[in-house]
């Protein structure tokens, strides 16, 4: 943070880069360089195979999309599979000739696995397809970093990372400083020695495109002390480009890790939650700005790199290596291996793998080849417990535990190794460098991260699947909801509809019955008599009591008739009261109807008393036979009215009972019998 500090302030004052000092950074070791070996010879151009191979994985990203088929001719540069996504890279053919297959090959990996290539039949011309320079000075950037793009160039330092990525301008760019990392720290590699040595004028030029892609002010290029030739190269030819300095920075690894070299340089010490992009750094190696400037300058995609090749080979020296070309060719070119050499390995010895077989090709990643012996790199010793010596935390440049982390790694505890920052771990090899229990520290940090990644990456799918499931039973409610919804609006519209016929049919049986009531009464007015025009309310008063007076005398001589009949004969009708109603019948009527309903009532009154009188008749018969039978000593029987066959059927009844009596005396009488 101080130093972050600090280079802020140099910034306000102006003063970015300070060409004199040099700041160093916290561990680091200093193993022994074996680079005197293949330096000794200029770099030379190897001769063109009879086969390539050339690996769709040969950098970080997606893989390209193949864009040929197999025996289709192509010719030198031109593009095999096209960058697919964001983060990925072209392929170009390092020669003319035919694809001779496409499938899986060995190719150069810890794993040892087979992935897809495209295997290519050089036919020995070497001719280039159409090649399209462009113009950068005159170009905007934005088409200059999607040219970049179908380049193919990556990050030749080993990284690979394509380089468009890093140019590309989205707004976020405040790059004030462009850092060139010609450090190459591990030992045996010595490619971007002899690089800056032969071809430093190259480099500068395609420092300046970087500067110019970046809107860079200032350029520093940071090289070890061990590369007097190429730091004085360099410097001669930096003087072409304002603004760019050369800085030698003492040989220790890992001095070219770019967070390192930016320590050195510049003093700023990056955050670990931070790039070196966010405090306006960017870094790029030699051989890649070489590469971009070939590409700006005549065309050329990446079709080639320079290679080391060194260890236990006769004639350890750099090659110019087209991209796919098989290791033995490139080991026959140094004059084969000597006697005792048991594999190869890629990279340098700190951070480079062992070649799973001979038989893999050189890729954009290949920047040394080490021949092995067990003289040169002895089989480690097994390890022993660890002592706690806290030997790997001094030398570790990333300032982080390795004990702690090793122990938690072993004891698979990934997020307790998580949260001692087991990511910041840039696997330099350091701590297992000085271990003195040999322990492979850098192994159990690789299977740490390793799992977590996978944990991580499972999470992501178990987290993605339950965000589908929620979103489904959301969609599944909504859709529920909206069912809901439109069933409630047809049911309200044909409550409405039904409301509407209804209020129709009220309406229309109020009209009905209006025009009904109103012809009724046109139809009565038509047949009623026709009130006299001069009829007046006192005339209408004095109808209404003639009529009341005709009422009454009608009642006084109804009455009359009703006492005259009740004094006279009751079953005679008043023969008179038809005569003297008979100019007013509908008054007589009630009257004569009130007394034939009396004289009903008197009949059923009657009739009634009469019954009565028979049925008490019959219960006093039938207490006097009861009575009489019992003074005979015979049950009682009502035969008054009987049938003379029912008459002679009960005497028949009681014979046989008087016999049955006769006999059950007999023999009460004699108990003997």
């Amino acid at each position: 943070m101080n130093s972050i500090i600090q280079f802020a302030s140099r910034l306000i004052r102006g003063q970015t880069a300070d060409t004199d000092a040099v700041h160093k950074f916290h561990g680091g070791v200093h193993p022994d360089g074996q680079k005197q070996q293949s330096t000794s010879a200029p770099i030379k151009k190897l001769a063109i195979p009879e086969r390539l191979v050339l690996p769709l994985r040969q950098h970080v990203g997606y893989i390209p999309k193949i864009k040929v088929q197999v025996g289709e001719r192509v010719l030198k540069g031109q593009m095999l599979a096209e960058a697919e996504g964001t983060l990925s890279a072209a392929i170009h053919a390092p020669t003319s000739g035919t694809v001779a297959a496409i499938g899986e090959e060995i190719i150069p990996h810890p794993s040892g696995l087979p992935d897809m290539c495209i295997t290519l039949t050089p036919d020995g011309l070497d001719e280039w397809t159409t090649l399209h320079p462009v113009d950068w000075r005159n170009t905007d950037k934005k088409t200059l970093v999607a040219n970049l793009r179908s380049s193919g160039i990556v990050g030749l330092g080993g990284a690979t990372f394509p380089t468009h990525i890093k140019v590309r301008a989205d707004g976020r760019s405040g790059i004030h400083t462009l850092v060139i990392n010609a450090a190459e720290c591990e030992p045996y590699i010595t490619c971007d020695d002899m690089l800056m040595r032969e071809r430093a004028d190259e480099i500068v030029k395609g420092m300046e495109i970087v500067k110019f892609l970046l809107g860079a002010e200032n350029c520093i290029v940071g090289i070890e002390d061990n590369k007097p030739e190429a730091t004085a190269a360099m410097a001669e030819a930096c003087k072409a480009l304002p603004g760019t300095s050369v800085k030698v920075v003492p040989t220790l690894y890992p001095s070219g890790d770019a967070r390192r070299l930016i320590h050195l340089v510049l003093g700023m010490e990056i955050p670990h939650d931070k790039r070196s992009t966010d405090v306006g750094v960017q870094v790029f190696n030699v051989a890649t700005v070489l590469a971009i400037y070939r590409y700006f300058a005549y065309g050329e995609p990446a079709v080639d790199r320079i290679v080391t090749i060194t260890g236990s080979v006769n004639s350890p020296r750099n090659f110019e290596v087209l991209f796919g070309t098989p290791l033995q060719t490139l080991i026959d070119a140094a004059d084969g291996t000597k006697p005792g050499t048991t594999h190869f390995i890629m990279g340098g010895p700190m951070m480079g793998f062992d070649l799973p077989t001979i038989d893999v090709p050189i890729t954009k990643a290949a920047n040394c080849i080490i021949a092995a012996t067990p003289d040169l790199f002895a089989p480690p010793p097994p390890a022993m417990p660890c002592i706690r010596c806290a030997r790997c935390a001094d030398a570790c440049p990333v300032n982080l535990q390795p004990q702690e982390l090793y122990w938690f790694s072993k004891s698979d505890n990934f997020e307790k190794a998580r949260d001692y920052n087991l990511f910041d771990c840039i696997e330099c090899g350091c701590c297992t460098y000085v271990c003195p229990s040999n322990i492979p520290l850098v192994q159990y940090y690789r299977y740490a991260k390793s799992e977590i990644i996978a944990a991580d990456k499972a999470k992501e799918a178990a987290d993605l699947a339950r965000e589908r499931n929620e979103f489904r039973l959301a969609r599944i409610e909504r859709e529920k909801l909206e069912r809901a919804q439109k069933h409630a609006e047809r049911a309200a519209a044909g409550k409405a509809d039904s409301a509407k016929t209804a209020d129709a049919v009220k309406t229309d049986a109020v009209k009905t019955e209006s025009a009904t009531a109103e012809s009724a009464k046109t139809e009565q007015a038509k047949t009623a008599p026709a009130k006299p025009a001069t009829e007046t309310p006192a005339a209408t008063a004095s109808a209404d009591d003639a009529k009341k007076a005709a009422i009454a005398a009608a009642i006084e001589r109804a009455k009359a008739l009703k006492a005259a009949a009740q004094s006279a004969e009751p079953q005679k009708k008043p023969a008179t009261a038809d005569t003297a109603g008979s100019s007013q019948p509908a008054q007589a009527e009630p009257a004569h109807a009130a007394e034939q309903t009396e004289a009903d009532q008197a009949k059923a009154d009657q009739a009634k008393k009469d019954k009565q009188a028979l049925i008490a008749a019959a219960i006093e018969r039938a207490k006097a036979q009861k009575l009489a039978a019992a003074q005979a000593g015979i049950a009682p029987r009502n035969v008054e009215d009987a049938s003379p066959a029912v008459k002679a059927e009960i005497s028949e009844i009681d014979a046989i009972r008087e016999k049955a009596r006769q006999a059950a005396k007999a023999q009460d009488s004699d108990p003997e019998a």
